[in-house]
Protein backbone atom coordinates (compact mmCIF):
# COMPACT_ATOMS: atom_id res chain seq x y z
CA UNK A 1 0.00 0.00 0.00
CA UNK A 2 1.03 3.63 -0.52
CA UNK A 3 3.06 4.76 2.46
CA UNK A 4 1.92 8.39 2.09
CA UNK A 5 -1.54 7.57 3.45
CA UNK A 6 -2.22 9.27 6.77
CA UNK A 7 -3.69 7.68 9.90
CA UNK A 8 -7.42 7.17 9.46
CA UNK A 9 -9.68 9.98 10.72
CA UNK A 10 -12.20 9.72 13.53
CA UNK A 11 -15.72 8.75 12.57
CA UNK A 12 -17.15 12.21 13.34
CA UNK A 13 -14.54 13.88 11.12
CA UNK A 14 -15.28 11.45 8.29
CA UNK A 15 -19.03 11.93 8.80
CA UNK A 16 -18.64 15.68 8.31
CA UNK A 17 -16.75 15.06 5.08
CA UNK A 18 -19.35 12.63 3.72
CA UNK A 19 -22.12 15.10 4.55
CA UNK A 20 -20.24 17.87 2.69
CA UNK A 21 -19.47 15.58 -0.24
CA UNK A 22 -23.17 15.00 -0.83
CA UNK A 23 -23.54 18.70 -1.67
CA UNK A 24 -20.49 19.14 -3.95
CA UNK A 25 -20.29 15.87 -5.90
CA UNK A 26 -21.29 17.20 -9.32
CA UNK A 27 -20.10 15.94 -12.67
CA UNK A 28 -21.47 12.44 -13.04
CA UNK A 29 -19.34 9.35 -12.29
CA UNK A 30 -16.14 10.75 -13.84
CA UNK A 31 -16.35 14.04 -11.98
CA UNK A 32 -17.33 12.36 -8.70
CA UNK A 33 -14.52 9.82 -8.87
CA UNK A 34 -12.21 12.75 -9.56
CA UNK A 35 -13.51 14.57 -6.47
CA UNK A 36 -13.04 11.47 -4.30
CA UNK A 37 -9.49 11.05 -5.58
CA UNK A 38 -8.65 14.73 -5.17
CA UNK A 39 -10.05 14.99 -1.64
CA UNK A 40 -9.22 11.61 -0.10
CA UNK A 41 -6.02 10.49 -1.87
CA UNK A 42 -4.28 13.77 -2.63
CA UNK A 43 -5.44 16.22 0.02
CA UNK A 44 -6.49 14.33 3.13
CA UNK A 45 -4.52 11.14 2.35
CA UNK A 46 -7.04 9.02 4.19
CA UNK A 47 -6.65 6.23 1.66
CA UNK A 48 -3.70 5.11 -0.44
CA UNK A 49 -3.52 5.25 -4.23
CA UNK A 50 -3.41 1.44 -4.42
CA UNK A 51 -6.47 0.95 -2.24
CA UNK A 52 -8.36 3.65 -4.11
CA UNK A 53 -7.54 1.98 -7.45
CA UNK A 54 -8.42 -1.46 -6.10
CA UNK A 55 -11.74 -0.16 -4.75
CA UNK A 56 -12.51 1.58 -8.03
CA UNK A 57 -11.75 -1.56 -10.02
CA UNK A 58 -14.00 -3.57 -7.70
CA UNK A 59 -16.87 -1.09 -8.06
CA UNK A 60 -16.64 -1.01 -11.86
CA UNK A 61 -17.43 -4.73 -11.85
CA UNK A 62 -20.69 -4.12 -9.97
CA UNK A 63 -24.01 -3.01 -11.44
CA UNK A 64 -25.12 0.37 -10.18
CA UNK A 65 -23.53 3.80 -9.63
CA UNK A 66 -19.78 3.18 -9.33
CA UNK A 67 -18.93 6.55 -7.74
CA UNK A 68 -21.45 6.04 -4.94
CA UNK A 69 -20.24 2.47 -4.50
CA UNK A 70 -16.63 3.68 -4.35
CA UNK A 71 -17.58 6.16 -1.62
CA UNK A 72 -19.30 3.30 0.24
CA UNK A 73 -16.20 1.14 -0.07
CA UNK A 74 -13.92 3.91 1.19
CA UNK A 75 -16.25 4.59 4.11
CA UNK A 76 -16.26 0.87 4.93
CA UNK A 77 -12.46 0.68 4.71
CA UNK A 78 -12.18 3.55 7.21
CA UNK A 79 -14.90 2.69 9.74
CA UNK A 80 -16.54 -0.58 8.85
CA UNK A 81 -20.25 -0.96 8.16
CA UNK A 82 -21.27 2.31 9.82
CA UNK A 83 -18.69 4.15 7.74
CA UNK A 84 -19.92 2.51 4.55
CA UNK A 85 -23.54 3.32 5.34
CA UNK A 86 -22.70 6.94 6.17
CA UNK A 87 -20.69 7.42 2.98
CA UNK A 88 -23.09 5.56 0.70
CA UNK A 89 -26.29 7.18 1.96
CA UNK A 90 -24.99 10.72 2.39
CA UNK A 91 -23.57 10.55 -1.14
CA UNK A 92 -27.07 10.60 -2.65
CA UNK A 93 -29.33 11.94 0.13
CA UNK A 94 -28.95 15.69 -0.61
CA UNK A 95 -29.57 15.03 -4.30
CA UNK A 96 -32.67 12.99 -3.46
CA UNK A 97 -34.25 15.85 -1.48
CA UNK A 98 -33.20 18.50 -4.00
CA UNK A 99 -34.46 16.49 -6.98
CA UNK A 100 -37.76 15.86 -5.20
CA UNK A 101 -38.20 19.62 -4.86
CA UNK A 102 -37.25 20.22 -8.49
CA UNK A 103 -39.61 17.44 -9.57
CA UNK A 104 -42.51 19.27 -7.91
CA UNK A 105 -41.51 22.48 -9.72
CA UNK A 106 -41.27 20.67 -13.07
CA UNK A 107 -44.58 18.89 -12.59
CA UNK A 108 -46.43 22.04 -11.54
CA UNK A 109 -44.91 24.64 -13.85
CA UNK A 110 -43.09 22.86 -16.66
CA UNK A 111 -40.54 25.60 -17.33
CA UNK A 112 -37.30 25.88 -15.40
CA UNK A 113 -35.31 28.99 -16.38
CA UNK A 114 -33.40 29.14 -13.09
CA UNK A 115 -32.40 25.49 -13.37
CA UNK A 116 -31.29 26.11 -16.96
CA UNK A 117 -29.05 28.93 -15.77
CA UNK A 118 -27.61 26.72 -13.03
CA UNK A 119 -26.89 23.94 -15.52
CA UNK A 120 -25.26 26.36 -17.91
CA UNK A 121 -22.92 27.62 -15.20
CA UNK A 122 -22.04 24.20 -13.79
CA UNK A 123 -21.26 22.40 -17.02
CA UNK A 124 -18.01 24.29 -17.80
CA UNK A 125 -16.82 23.71 -14.23
CA UNK A 126 -17.51 20.00 -14.57
CA UNK A 127 -15.43 19.85 -17.77
CA UNK A 128 -12.57 21.59 -15.97
CA UNK A 129 -12.85 19.22 -12.98
CA UNK A 130 -12.63 16.18 -15.24
CA UNK A 131 -9.65 17.59 -17.13
CA UNK A 132 -7.86 18.37 -13.88
CA UNK A 133 -8.57 14.87 -12.62
CA UNK A 134 -7.14 13.26 -15.74
CA UNK A 135 -3.87 15.16 -15.33
CA UNK A 136 -3.59 14.24 -11.66
CA UNK A 137 -4.55 10.60 -12.10
CA UNK A 138 -2.27 10.12 -15.12
CA UNK A 139 0.78 10.91 -13.00
CA UNK A 140 -0.09 8.00 -10.74
CA UNK A 141 -1.79 5.43 -12.95
CA UNK A 142 0.46 5.71 -16.04
CA UNK A 143 3.96 4.92 -14.75
CA UNK A 144 4.98 2.94 -17.85
CA UNK A 145 4.58 2.95 -21.60
CA UNK A 146 2.34 -0.11 -21.39
CA UNK A 147 0.01 1.72 -19.00
CA UNK A 148 -0.12 4.75 -21.30
CA UNK A 149 -0.98 2.47 -24.25
CA UNK A 150 -3.83 0.90 -22.27
CA UNK A 151 -5.15 4.36 -21.38
CA UNK A 152 -4.99 5.52 -25.02
CA UNK A 153 -6.73 2.37 -26.25
CA UNK A 154 -9.44 2.78 -23.62
CA UNK A 155 -9.88 6.40 -24.68
CA UNK A 156 -10.25 5.42 -28.34
CA UNK A 157 -12.55 2.51 -27.53
CA UNK A 158 -14.97 4.79 -25.69
CA UNK A 159 -14.71 7.96 -27.74
CA UNK A 160 -14.50 6.46 -31.24
CA UNK A 161 -16.02 2.99 -30.97
CA UNK A 162 -18.47 3.58 -28.09
CA UNK A 163 -17.46 0.26 -26.57
CA UNK A 164 -19.41 -0.41 -23.36
CA UNK A 165 -17.42 0.29 -20.23
CA UNK A 166 -17.63 -3.26 -18.80
CA UNK A 167 -15.88 -4.58 -21.91
CA UNK A 168 -13.09 -2.08 -21.43
CA UNK A 169 -12.66 -3.23 -17.84
CA UNK A 170 -12.55 -6.89 -18.88
CA UNK A 171 -10.02 -6.27 -21.68
CA UNK A 172 -7.84 -4.10 -19.43
CA UNK A 173 -7.89 -6.78 -16.74
CA UNK A 174 -6.75 -9.39 -19.26
CA UNK A 175 -3.93 -7.11 -20.39
CA UNK A 176 -2.86 -6.56 -16.80
CA UNK A 177 -2.73 -10.29 -16.17
CA UNK A 178 -0.72 -11.01 -19.30
CA UNK A 179 1.71 -8.07 -19.52
CA UNK A 180 4.52 -8.42 -16.92
CA UNK A 181 5.09 -4.68 -16.48
CA UNK A 182 1.74 -4.31 -14.70
CA UNK A 183 2.63 -6.83 -11.99
CA UNK A 184 4.29 -5.74 -8.76
CA UNK A 185 8.02 -6.34 -8.99
CA UNK A 186 8.40 -7.00 -5.27
CA UNK A 187 5.87 -8.16 -2.76
CA UNK A 188 7.23 -6.82 0.50
CA UNK A 189 4.63 -8.30 2.76
CA UNK A 190 2.33 -11.13 1.84
CA UNK A 191 -1.33 -10.56 2.51
CA UNK A 192 -2.50 -12.21 5.72
CA UNK A 193 -4.50 -15.36 5.23
CA UNK A 194 -8.22 -14.86 5.16
CA UNK A 195 -10.65 -16.35 7.62
CA UNK A 196 -11.67 -19.97 7.18
CA UNK A 197 -14.02 -20.69 4.30
CA UNK A 198 -16.83 -21.44 6.72
CA UNK A 199 -16.56 -18.00 8.31
CA UNK A 200 -16.45 -16.32 4.90
CA UNK A 201 -19.60 -18.16 3.82
CA UNK A 202 -21.31 -17.28 7.10
CA UNK A 203 -20.48 -13.60 6.70
CA UNK A 204 -21.71 -13.57 3.08
CA UNK A 205 -24.90 -15.29 4.20
CA UNK A 206 -25.50 -12.65 6.88
CA UNK A 207 -25.01 -9.80 4.43
CA UNK A 208 -27.35 -11.36 1.90
CA UNK A 209 -29.94 -12.13 4.59
CA UNK A 210 -29.88 -8.55 5.86
CA UNK A 211 -30.13 -7.17 2.34
CA UNK A 212 -33.08 -9.44 1.59
CA UNK A 213 -34.77 -8.51 4.88
CA UNK A 214 -34.46 -4.81 4.12
CA UNK A 215 -35.91 -5.48 0.67
CA UNK A 216 -38.84 -7.59 1.90
CA UNK A 217 -39.97 -5.15 4.61
CA UNK A 218 -41.19 -2.41 2.21
CA UNK A 219 -42.68 -5.07 -0.06
CA UNK A 220 -44.81 -6.33 2.82
CA UNK A 221 -46.04 -2.79 3.46
CA UNK A 222 -46.84 -2.22 -0.21
CA UNK A 223 -48.75 -5.49 -0.54
CA UNK A 224 -50.80 -4.81 2.61
CA UNK A 225 -52.62 -1.91 0.89
CA UNK A 226 -53.95 -3.98 -2.00
CA UNK A 227 -54.70 -2.35 -5.36
CA UNK A 228 -54.02 1.16 -4.05
CA UNK A 229 -50.30 0.32 -4.12
CA UNK A 230 -50.30 -1.54 -7.45
CA UNK A 231 -48.24 1.11 -9.23
CA UNK A 232 -45.68 1.28 -6.42
CA UNK A 233 -45.28 -2.50 -6.31
CA UNK A 234 -44.67 -2.43 -10.05
CA UNK A 235 -42.04 0.28 -9.56
CA UNK A 236 -40.39 -1.56 -6.69
CA UNK A 237 -39.92 -4.75 -8.71
CA UNK A 238 -38.85 -2.99 -11.89
CA UNK A 239 -36.25 -0.69 -10.33
CA UNK A 240 -34.84 -3.51 -8.21
CA UNK A 241 -34.36 -5.49 -11.41
CA UNK A 242 -32.77 -2.46 -13.11
CA UNK A 243 -30.34 -2.04 -10.18
CA UNK A 244 -29.16 -5.64 -10.51
CA UNK A 245 -28.79 -6.04 -14.28
CA UNK A 246 -27.53 -2.70 -15.59
CA UNK A 247 -23.78 -2.06 -15.90
CA UNK A 248 -22.05 1.02 -17.26
CA UNK A 249 -23.44 3.91 -15.22
CA UNK A 250 -26.49 6.15 -15.33
CA UNK A 251 -26.71 6.49 -19.11
CA UNK A 252 -26.68 2.72 -19.54
CA UNK A 253 -29.41 2.43 -16.90
CA UNK A 254 -31.48 5.07 -18.70
CA UNK A 255 -31.18 3.18 -21.97
CA UNK A 256 -32.78 0.24 -20.17
CA UNK A 257 -35.35 2.18 -18.14
CA UNK A 258 -36.60 4.68 -20.74
CA UNK A 259 -38.21 2.24 -23.22
CA UNK A 260 -39.90 0.36 -20.40
CA UNK A 261 -41.12 3.49 -18.57
CA UNK A 262 -42.35 5.20 -21.77
CA UNK A 263 -43.53 2.38 -24.02
CA UNK A 264 -44.27 -0.56 -21.73
CA UNK A 265 -45.62 1.00 -18.53
CA UNK A 266 -46.66 4.41 -19.98
CA UNK A 267 -45.53 6.16 -16.80
CA UNK A 268 -44.30 9.31 -18.56
CA UNK A 269 -43.26 10.67 -21.94
CA UNK A 270 -39.81 10.64 -23.47
CA UNK A 271 -39.73 14.45 -23.21
CA UNK A 272 -40.36 14.17 -19.48
CA UNK A 273 -37.47 11.71 -19.15
CA UNK A 274 -35.18 14.22 -20.87
CA UNK A 275 -36.36 16.95 -18.49
CA UNK A 276 -35.56 14.66 -15.58
CA UNK A 277 -32.04 14.05 -16.84
CA UNK A 278 -31.48 17.81 -17.03
CA UNK A 279 -32.68 18.19 -13.43
CA UNK A 280 -30.46 15.34 -12.26
CA UNK A 281 -27.47 16.97 -13.95
CA UNK A 282 -28.21 20.10 -11.88
CA UNK A 283 -27.99 18.23 -8.59
CA UNK A 284 -25.00 16.76 -6.77
CA UNK A 285 -24.75 13.04 -6.17
CA UNK A 286 -24.97 10.09 -8.57
CA UNK A 287 -26.63 10.80 -11.90
CA UNK A 288 -28.62 7.61 -11.47
CA UNK A 289 -30.80 9.68 -9.11
CA UNK A 290 -32.67 10.57 -12.32
CA UNK A 291 -34.56 7.31 -11.73
CA UNK A 292 -36.15 8.96 -8.69
CA UNK A 293 -37.61 11.58 -11.03
CA UNK A 294 -39.00 8.81 -13.24
CA UNK A 295 -40.63 7.26 -10.19
CA UNK A 296 -42.02 10.63 -9.09
CA UNK A 297 -43.57 11.41 -12.49
CA UNK A 298 -45.04 7.91 -12.67
CA UNK A 299 -46.84 8.53 -9.38
CA UNK A 300 -47.76 12.11 -10.29
CA UNK A 301 -49.28 11.08 -13.65
CA UNK A 302 -51.20 8.11 -12.17
CA UNK A 303 -52.14 9.08 -8.60
CA UNK A 304 -55.01 6.64 -8.20
CA UNK A 305 -56.85 7.52 -5.02
CA UNK A 306 -54.00 9.68 -3.66
CA UNK A 307 -53.19 13.32 -4.24
CA UNK A 308 -50.69 13.94 -7.03
CA UNK A 309 -48.09 15.24 -4.60
CA UNK A 310 -48.35 12.28 -2.24
CA UNK A 311 -48.41 9.74 -5.05
CA UNK A 312 -45.34 11.32 -6.65
CA UNK A 313 -43.48 11.38 -3.34
CA UNK A 314 -44.23 7.72 -2.63
CA UNK A 315 -43.15 6.79 -6.16
CA UNK A 316 -39.90 8.72 -5.71
CA UNK A 317 -39.20 7.08 -2.34
CA UNK A 318 -39.92 3.56 -3.60
CA UNK A 319 -37.70 4.07 -6.66
CA UNK A 320 -34.79 5.53 -4.70
CA UNK A 321 -34.88 2.74 -2.11
CA UNK A 322 -35.04 0.01 -4.77
CA UNK A 323 -32.16 1.61 -6.70
CA UNK A 324 -29.66 2.03 -3.86
CA UNK A 325 -30.34 -0.94 -1.55
CA UNK A 326 -28.80 -3.48 -3.97
CA UNK A 327 -25.83 -1.14 -4.49
CA UNK A 328 -25.02 -0.99 -0.78
CA UNK A 329 -25.56 -4.73 -0.32
CA UNK A 330 -23.19 -5.67 -3.14
CA UNK A 331 -20.41 -3.44 -1.79
CA UNK A 332 -20.66 -4.86 1.73
CA UNK A 333 -20.71 -8.36 0.28
CA UNK A 334 -17.43 -8.00 -1.61
CA UNK A 335 -15.50 -5.26 0.22
CA UNK A 336 -13.60 -7.51 2.68
CA UNK A 337 -11.95 -9.40 -0.17
CA UNK A 338 -10.71 -6.45 -2.28
CA UNK A 339 -7.32 -5.99 -0.58
CA UNK A 340 -6.38 -9.64 -0.84
CA UNK A 341 -5.85 -9.50 -4.57
CA UNK A 342 -2.90 -7.16 -4.01
CA UNK A 343 -0.86 -10.17 -2.86
CA UNK A 344 -1.58 -12.04 -6.11
CA UNK A 345 0.69 -10.61 -8.84
CA UNK A 346 -1.55 -11.31 -11.81
CA UNK A 347 -4.67 -9.93 -10.13
CA UNK A 348 -2.73 -6.94 -8.84
CA UNK A 349 -1.57 -6.39 -12.43
CA UNK A 350 -5.17 -6.57 -13.61
CA UNK A 351 -6.18 -3.87 -11.13
CA UNK A 352 -3.31 -1.61 -12.22
CA UNK A 353 -4.26 -2.00 -15.87
CA UNK A 354 -7.88 -1.21 -15.01
CA UNK A 355 -6.69 1.93 -13.25
CA UNK A 356 -4.87 2.98 -16.43
CA UNK A 357 -7.93 2.23 -18.54
CA UNK A 358 -10.16 4.24 -16.21
CA UNK A 359 -7.88 7.24 -16.75
CA UNK A 360 -8.46 6.95 -20.50
CA UNK A 361 -12.19 6.50 -20.03
CA UNK A 362 -12.42 9.61 -17.84
CA UNK A 363 -10.50 11.57 -20.48
CA UNK A 364 -12.97 10.39 -23.14
CA UNK A 365 -15.96 11.35 -21.01
CA UNK A 366 -14.40 14.74 -20.35
CA UNK A 367 -13.89 15.36 -24.08
CA UNK A 368 -17.43 14.22 -24.84
CA UNK A 369 -18.82 16.51 -22.19
CA UNK A 370 -16.59 19.40 -23.29
CA UNK A 371 -17.80 19.15 -26.88
CA UNK A 372 -21.41 19.09 -25.69
CA UNK A 373 -20.84 22.20 -23.57
CA UNK A 374 -18.98 24.11 -26.28
CA UNK A 375 -21.40 23.15 -29.08
CA UNK A 376 -24.82 22.68 -27.44
CA UNK A 377 -26.53 22.97 -30.83
CA UNK A 378 -24.53 20.13 -32.36
CA UNK A 379 -21.31 19.81 -34.34
CA UNK A 380 -22.46 22.31 -36.98
CA UNK A 381 -23.27 25.02 -34.42
CA UNK A 382 -20.93 27.88 -33.56
CA UNK A 383 -18.85 27.33 -30.42
CA UNK A 384 -20.08 28.90 -27.19
CA UNK A 385 -17.25 31.31 -26.39
CA UNK A 386 -18.69 32.21 -22.98
CA UNK A 387 -18.63 28.52 -22.00
CA UNK A 388 -15.07 28.22 -23.32
CA UNK A 389 -13.99 31.17 -21.17
CA UNK A 390 -15.72 29.59 -18.17
CA UNK A 391 -13.89 26.28 -18.73
CA UNK A 392 -10.54 28.05 -18.92
CA UNK A 393 -11.26 30.12 -15.80
CA UNK A 394 -12.36 27.04 -13.83
CA UNK A 395 -9.32 25.07 -14.99
CA UNK A 396 -6.96 27.85 -13.86
CA UNK A 397 -8.74 28.06 -10.51
CA UNK A 398 -8.38 24.31 -9.97
CA UNK A 399 -4.69 24.35 -10.94
CA UNK A 400 -4.26 27.12 -8.35
CA UNK A 401 -5.72 24.61 -5.88
CA UNK A 402 -8.91 26.52 -5.14
CA UNK A 403 -11.52 24.26 -3.56
CA UNK A 404 -14.62 23.06 -5.35
CA UNK A 405 -16.65 24.83 -2.69
CA UNK A 406 -15.41 28.08 -4.29
CA UNK A 407 -15.25 27.08 -7.96
CA UNK A 408 -18.73 25.53 -8.20
CA UNK A 409 -20.65 28.54 -6.81
CA UNK A 410 -18.58 30.83 -9.03
CA UNK A 411 -19.66 28.76 -12.03
CA UNK A 412 -23.31 29.02 -10.99
CA UNK A 413 -22.92 32.81 -10.64
CA UNK A 414 -21.51 33.01 -14.19
CA UNK A 415 -24.41 30.90 -15.43
CA UNK A 416 -26.96 33.29 -13.94
CA UNK A 417 -25.04 36.28 -15.31
CA UNK A 418 -25.06 34.83 -18.82
CA UNK A 419 -28.74 33.82 -18.56
CA UNK A 420 -29.97 37.26 -17.56
CA UNK A 421 -27.82 39.34 -19.95
CA UNK A 422 -28.29 37.15 -23.03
Amino acid sequence: MNETAQPRPGFQEALRFWARLGFISFGGPAGQIAILHRELVERKRWISEERFSAGLAFCTFLPGPEAQQLATYIGWSLHGVRGGLAAGILFFLPAAFLLLLLSFVRAEHGTLPLVAATLYGLRPVVVAVIGDAVLRMARRTLPSLDAAVVALLAFAAVFLLRLPFPWIVILAALAGMLVPSFRPKVTAVAAPPGPPLGRQAARAGRVLALGLTFWIAPWVVLTSFGEDMRLFRQQYLFFTQAALVTFGGAYAVLSYVTPAAVEQFHWLSRREVIDGLALAEATPGPLIIVLQYVGFLAGWNDPGGLSRGLSGTVGAAVTTYATFLPSLTLVFLGAPYVDRVQSLPRLAGALRAIGAAVTGVIASLGLDYGLAVLRPGGSSASPDLFALASIIAAAIALRLDLSLGVVLPAGVALGFLHHFIS
